[in-house]
Order: structure tokens, then sequence, then C-alpha cells
């Protein structure tokens, strides 16, 4: 089996193809110096030269409230590019994996939200990933929809890299005590995703380390197993100026994940420990 990883410089994408070539499976890795995915004729040439029998799309516009300046350029690479990969798989009749988010959700209530919940991306990082979605879905039969949230991993930044330079500088940090969700450490997710390509369990997925908590109990968490004295002073998202509007409710049921037979995610505590092991912490 031939695999395919997009956005290898990112902090997913990265872990992807380290745990490919663990696995010994045959993979290349390709980020935009390889082929730019919101041309349609350079990503046609690229994915066609090597055929990949499957391709990983890790690669995306994250800045949440830079989109909101830029949203031409965000939905040309979350939606576009997007449909641009999903259509050559088409063309050689190759799985795909999608990279989605849990802000395609309006982030209401206190309820996990399914797979087949309603939609309603509040900002327009979530309308680009909704997008990217919808493409897949429209263009192929054989693809797997990932939602994942609150992502970690060595190869990148992160709220968990910015809480520990914060750590060394601060004796009190203000953090939003009333976003709800899960952390994902990438290399976690790496391992369910291999899992997941060499099957033919295709549909929506819900995939992040187990439990819940806020930013600030997150916070929390990363000072007290780094040794920091750092207080968390908690606020609400109201008290936390940002451009993009962020969802309060970011909870997302593993369901499809068990029905599928595909084991859950280690419990985020866990994760976060072995994660700042990796980091020398």
């Amino acid at each position: 089996m031939k695999i395919l990883v997009t956005g290898v410089k990112g902090q997913l994408g990265h872990d992807v193809l380290k745990e490919l070539k663990l696995r010994k499976i045959d993979c290349l890795g390709a980020d935009k110096e390889e082929f730019d995915i919101t041309d349609a004729r350079a990503t046609s040439r690229f994915i066609k030269k090597y055929r990949p029998d499957a391709v990983i799309h890790c690669s995306a516009y994250t800045a949440v409230d830079k989109a909101e300046d830029e949203p031409e350029i965000c939905m040309a690479v979350n939606a576009g590019g997007t449909r641009n990969i999903a259509s050559v798989c088409k063309e050689i009749d190759a799985k795909m994996i999608y990279i989605s988010t849990d802000y395609v959700f309006p982030g209401k209530g206190s309820k996990d939200y399914d797979v087949d919940d309603p939609t309603g991306p509040l900002n327009v990082y979530g309308k680009s990933k909704l997008e990217g979605e919808l493409a897949v879905r429209e263009l192929l039969q054989k693809y797997f929809i990932v939602r994942i949230s609150w992502v970690f991993g060595k190869n990148g930044n992160n709220f968990v890299k910015t809480m520990l330079r914060i750590g060394k500088e601060r004796e009190v940090v203000n953090v939003v005590c009333d976003q709800i969700g899960s952390p994902t450490y990438t290399a976690d997710l790496a391992k369910l995703l291999c899992d997941m390509v060499t099957t033919e369990k295709y549909g929506i997925y819900h995939a992040t380390n187990e439990g819940f908590c806020s930013w600030a109990e997150f916070a929390e968490e990363i000072f007290k197993l780094s040794g920091y004295p750092t207080k968390v002073n908690p606020i609400p998202t109201s008290e936390y100026p940002a451009k993009a509007v962020r969802p309060l409710n970011s909870r997302m049921s593993k369901r499809s994940l068990d029905e599928a037979g595909f084991g859950r995610l280690p419990d985020w505590h866990d994760a976060l420990a072995r994660y700042l092991n990796e980091l020398g912490q």
C-alpha cells in the first residue's frame, strides 16, 4: 500500500508520516514546497506521479483569527485545496482521509456532538473546513472524515508550548474557562489514522483524546505536570478578546469509532504527560 501524506511540516502530518514509516508502509510526505494544493494542475500532476492507494490530507490553513481578515485565502486552502485533492483521488480510485474540526459545529449546550448532528460553524475557519468536508462527500465514496480538536504535537506551535513559555515568564495567566472540549495528541491520533486507512470502514469520525476540560483546566494541568508555580486565572470568553468567535461546547461523541471497532485514544491527562516527556519537560 502506498500512502501520500500532505502537510508533513505540520504537527499531525509529521507524526502520521513518522508512524507510517515505523510500520514500514510505503509512504511519501509532501508540503507546499512539493506542490500547492490550491493549484489543481500541480496537485493532479504530483499525486498522479506517485499514484498512492490513499491520501491522508493533513495540510490546512489553521490561523483561526487571521482567517477572519483573509477569508479567501483560508477558503482556497481548506475548501478549494481539499476539493482538488479529492478530485484526483476520485480519478485514481484512491482512499482519502480528510482532517476536519470541532469548529464545524455551533458549539451550543453541553451535549456531545454526534457525527451526524447539524453543523453550523461560527467563524471563517470552521466554514472553510466544513466546505472541505462537503467536497469530499460530494466527490468520493472511499473517504474518512476525521474531526479533531485542540491539537498538540512536537512539530509545531500549540497551546501547550505557549503555556510552557508563559510559565517561565509570568506568575499569573488569564485562560478561558467556559470553552469545553478535548485535547488531541498528534502521536496518538496518527496511530488511529494509520489503522483506519488500511480498512474500508468509510465514514465520519470524531477522534480526540478521552475526557473533557476547559482551556483553563488544561493550562492548570500543564503547569502542574511541568512543575511551574504559575497560577491560572479562569476568565469567561467574553473577557478574552479574539477576532474569531469560538464554540463554547466542543464535546464530540466517539460513538462512530466504537461502532466501527476502532479503539479510542487514551485519556488527555495521560497524553499530556507523555507529550511533556517527549518535549523533555
